[in-house]
């Protein structure tokens, strides 16, 4: 069913796709789903001075993008790589990947993710450690759309972290995922919107040992289905410290400043706080 859901989205054309998956995302607010509940608990710990009346706004607002990064989905995953290039109106900071340096892109849940590294290996090789489904079904179902021409997916274990590394020495861009808890292993507690929260250090670590320079990397919806526009933006890890607590502090400021740009447009209905906050 799920499937058929998105093959259905994959024929809309965008600008009727996101109107689609705006009307779900109100549906949502209305019907008081989980996700309204994760995402209005999620802003309150992260916005607790906003008025009530303006983190209602912006839980609905967010509700709408969550709609459209639903429908959106399945255009992006079942339309080759030159078509979802296609959507992107304005590259900003490509100059970035010109440099020398080994580049690892540091990938927020903001935006459009999905279509990020997509747009990119479209014209090189990108290597994107992501996360598997606990369902064997639909990971091999997203692996499947994921994993194709320039794009190769490697699961955030020893084998993909190997993976990782390889890539970075041939030359190739890497694409992670930050803003996921990494369990009981790979991560420590770090600031993010003043709280403590789990993080991955695995980001930081690599990079430091292979002197690669990170790219904050997102594509930005825009409004009224009319694509897209990608960013990249150089983040430093050394601003406040070389020790790995501070680097990944850093690394958590950096994700921090870009919600603060476009909080509607995160992804704040995942349990992102589960390690020292209980969820409704």
């Amino acid at each position: 069913m799920i499937r058929i859901f998105l093959f259905l989205c994959s024929i809309l054309p965008l600008k009727i796709n996101h109107l689609f998956g705006a009307l779900i995302g109100k549906l949502l607010y209305l019907v008081d789903s989980d996700v309204k509940k994760v995402s209005a608990q999620n802003i309150e710990i992260c916005f607790p001075k906003l008025a009530i009346q303006d983190r209602q706004i912006l839980v609905k607002k967010n509700l709408i993008h969550t709609g459209q990064n639903l429908t959106e989905s399945g255009l992006i995953w079942n339309q080759n790589f030159s078509k979802n290039a296609s959507y992107i109106r304005n590259i900003n900071g490509e100059h970035y990947l010109d440099s020398p340096k080994k580049t690892i892109l540091l990938v927020p849940h903001i935006g459009c993710w999905e279509i990020t590294g997509r747009v990119l290996a479209n014209s090189r090789k990108v290597t994107f450690m992501y996360k598997p489904l606990k369902s064997k079904r639909q990971n091999d179902y997203l692996f499947k759309r994921r994993n194709q021409g320039n794009l190769t997916m490697v699961s955030a274990d020893k084998s993909g972290v190997l993976k990782i590394q390889r890539a970075l020495k041939n030359g190739e861009l890497v694409g992670m995922l930050p803003d996921q808890d990494p369990g009981n292993q790979g991560g420590i507690m770090a600031s993010f919107f003043n709280k403590k929260v789990n993080t991955m250090t695995l980001l930081v670590k690599i990079a430091k040992k292979q002197d690669a320079q990170v790219l904050m990397c997102w594509a930005e919806r825009l409004s009224k289905g009319k694509g897209y526009v990608l960013n990249l933006e150089p983040v430093d890890l050394s601003i406040n410290g070389e020790t790995l607590e501070s680097q990944v502090a850093s690394m958590n400021y950096s994700v921090e400043a870009l919600i603060k740009r476009m909080p509607e447009q995160y992804m704040w209905g995942y349990r992102r706080f589960k390690s020292t906050h209980s969820y409704v």
